[in-house]
């Protein structure tokens, strides 16, 4: 079968990788164009581009999706099927429609839920303790195609957005190539997605950002979690803004939210429901991220603690 394959970021790479691997031929590979990185801006090209172009495999990178450019490019491909696996761009019903099979997109939530650009982060941040992978067949809706195939796995309470991604971009790798093999078989069985089940993941920004110390300890423990390594939690101690990468849930209690509990080598902070996290790591203004521990040892703390929300 010859496949092209549409997608950008690293959480697309195992899945390239794999249909390379395969039997079938990856005809094409559709990706964002280079963009500028670094102090210097230098033209960097995707982790999708830098892996086909070693493989010798055609790259295609459209600026736009509607004004036919893609479409010719995709001719030239001649593909049975496309596989879309966060591509970051919006397919229209000319593309959808052209390969014999259509495209079919690697989602990591288990649809309906988590439609959208974040939904490996909005996992975490709703406190959910298990998500997945969904192929679908993708239609002209944001993920709203029928679903047709689906694989579990649990978050575990102190997993954060990076080590999910992981997980599930292996993850992705797995259910697509089951798909394809499905597909070939003769045995999908696409199904409609149920409606009014869907939260919508939208794109992060740091707007999401600052920690209300107000919310539970558990609240405030999955925003630290999700929102690391980009955009990442933050709070306020003494007029600085720091930014909080890893935390865990100690099952002490304080007095109020935004207290500093314990100040002897360790940050542990008392919530809105008056447990208590205790920061591992974070990142002072201007400074590298350490360890709590390391900072408090250069860094003592005399205050009552955090502010309740960053302004």
């Amino acid at each position: 079968m010859k496949i092209v394959f549409m997608g950008t970021p690293d959480f697309s790479v195992p899945c390239l990788q794999r249909l390379i691997d395969s039997e079938d031929e990856v005809t094409g590979v559709f990706t964002q164009p280079d963009k500028p990185k670094g102090r210097h801006g230098e033209l960097t090209p995707p982790p999708v581009k830098v892996l086909a172009e070693k493989h010798g495999i055609p790259v295609y990178q459209p600026v736009k999706m509607r004004d036919g450019t893609a479409l010719e490019m995709l001719k030239q491909a001649q593909p049975d099927l496309a596989i879309v696996v966060a591509y970051g761009k919006i397919l229209p019903g000319e593309i959808l429609s052209y390969p014999k099979y259509g495209c079919i997109n690697i989602h990591a939530s288990l649809l309906p839920d988590l439609r959208g650009a974040a939904p490996i982060q909005w996992a975490i941040l709703r406190g959910l303790d298990e998500t997945g992978v969904t192929s679908m067949q993708m239609d002209e809706g944001l993920d709203t195609g029928d679903m047709l195939l689906c694989e579990k796995v649990k978050i575990d309470e102190n997993m954060n957005a990076s080590q999910l991604h992981d997980v599930l971009s292996e993850l992705g790798a797995s259910v697509m190539e089951r798909t394809v093999a499905a597909l070939k078989a003769g045995t999908l069985e696409p199904k409609k997605q149920p409606e009014g089940k869907s939260f919508y993941a939208a794109m992060l920004s740091k707007e999401l950002s600052p920690i209300d110390w107000r919310q539970s300890a558990r609240q405030v423990h999955d925003k630290i979690r999700g929102l690391y390594e980009w955009p990442c939690a933050t709070a306020k101690l003494s007029g600085k803004t720091f930014k909080i990468h890893e935390s865990v849930i100690t099952g002490a209690k304080g007095e109020y939210p935004g207290q500093i509990t314990d100040k002897n080598g360790r940050l542990e902070v008392c919530c809105g429901d008056l447990n208590c996290i205790e920061i591992l790591r974070l990142q002072a203004e201007n400074k590298k991220a350490m360890s709590a521990s390391d900072y408090l040892r250069g860094n003592p703390i005399s205050e009552n603690g955090f502010d309740l929300q960053e302004v």
